[in-house]
């Protein structure tokens, strides 16, 4: 047994960032201003190629802000993944909308046909409203989620987009770095095509805040409403005139202080990622009944979650009975999110025909993915992965 734990993903940070947290504190800007938010969010915006970006609280928050600039109303429907986080879809009944669930595709991102599907045979237009028939409701937006960094099919989504005017929400919160190598959105950054883009820095992310989000957009007058929704909504911020609600949703100086270290390490956070990929796919193709998930061939995916699809008839054991024994022998593997259609809160909410998402909750597991991960500590995670199949077999 490995006596030291191989953790998933956790931060990689290193002691050359306490001189920015050192400035905060000797200047006392700890809260919500600062030099050093405006510094990660001009590095952001320089990164993913905007004119401009807005921190905020979280990449939840930057959801529930995208949303809301987007003019999604209550009663309102916008369609979702099933196969994603739930954060991506809570904002959604922030808003007083309804979220429809959609199944996914093999890159485990939203069924572009299916969506497509679905909005010809099962919704109208009328007077420049996609209306879902089963609910007579507007379909106001679309989120979709480019899930452990593998890009969307952003150039069908954009045609479906102009087509039946929706709105489009990049979650791009698992996938800063990742951008097209090929096609209409070569060299394009996940989160900058669609109507508005949100990336998160939570800890497990490949860079990290502890907390906290970015919004992105094309469109000036999207970003000045959410600059001014994130502070409260102050018309006049000298004698607090609010004449709208507003939110407690902007960044900190500290998580800032955090942010602008670490996006200058992002590059060779992925490159890390990408050799350790590739060191996972090489050892995982010999043990039968494994299979590592791949990432578009015609993108640079940022890599950020590795995944597995376990064959039990194969391997000799099924998913859960490798992720039991891997974390026994501490390391730390997770299994896919469960279904958002199937969580409490959404039990009657529309789903359209999921079928690959249900295959892909039972049998898809997440082995470790750092960037920081050794080579020597993946190697481990190999070995232990192999002995648990001859031990079964």
């Amino acid at each position: 047994m490995n006596n030291k734990i191989i953790p998933l993903s956790v931060p990689n940070l290193s002691l050359d960032i306490i001189e920015n947290i050192k400035e905060t504190i000797e200047t006392g800007w700890v809260s919500t201003g600062g030099r050093f938010i405006l510094d990660f969010e001009g590095k952001i915006a320089k990164y993913v190629g905007v004119k401009r970006a807005i921190s905020c609280q979280s990449g939840t928050a930057g959801l529930h802000l995208a949303l809301r600039v987007l003019g999604v109303q209550p009663g309102d429907e916008v369609i979702v993944p099933t196969l994603t986080f739930i954060a991506a879809v809570n904002p959604v009944r922030y808003m007083g909308a309804e979220p429809v669930f959609m199944d996914c595709d093999d890159n485990l991102n939203m069924d572009m046909d299916k969506l497509e599907e679905f909005l010809e045979n099962e919704c109208q237009f009328i007077d420049g409203n996609i209306i879902n028939k089963k609910t007579n409701r507007v379909i106001r937006a679309i989120i979709a989620v480019h899930v452990f960094g593998n890009p969307v099919k952003m150039e069908k989504l954009m045609r479906i987009r102009d087509r039946y005017n929706i709105k489009i929400i990049e979650d791009a919160t698992e996938a800063l770095g990742s951008y097209y190598l090929e096609g209409e959105y070569t060299g394009r950054h996940c989160g900058t095509i669609g109507d508005i883009g949100v990336y998160s820095f939570n800890a497990n992310k490949i860079i990290t805040t502890g907390g906290g989000g970015m919004v992105v957009s094309h469109n000036q007058e999207i970003l000045d409403k959410v600059a001014f929704l994130s502070v409260q909504a102050k018309t006049d911020p000298l004698y607090f005139i609010h004449d709208e609600v507003g939110y407690n949703y902007r960044m900190t100086n500290i998580q800032a202080a955090f942010g602008t270290n670490q996006i200058d390490k992002l590059e060779s956070f992925i490159e890390t990622k990408i050799q350790n990929y590739n060191f996972y796919k090489n050892a995982i193709e010999n043990i039968e009944g494994l299979k590592l998930l791949s990432f578009r061939d015609d993108t640079r995916a940022n890599h950020w979650f590795y995944s597995i699809i376990v064959d039990k008839e194969k391997y000799g054991i099924n998913r859960d009975e490798l992720l039991k024994k891997l974390n026994e022998n501490n390391i730390q593997t997770r299994p896919l999110w469960g279904l958002i259609h199937k969580q409490r809160p959404f039990l009657d909410n529309q789903g359209y025909k999921i079928e690959k998402a249900e295959f892909f909750e039972k049998n898809l597991i997440n082995i470790p993915c750092s960037s920081n991960l050794t080579q020597s500590q993946v190697k481990e995670v190999v070995e232990q992965i192999g002995e648990i199949q001859i031990v079964n077999i």
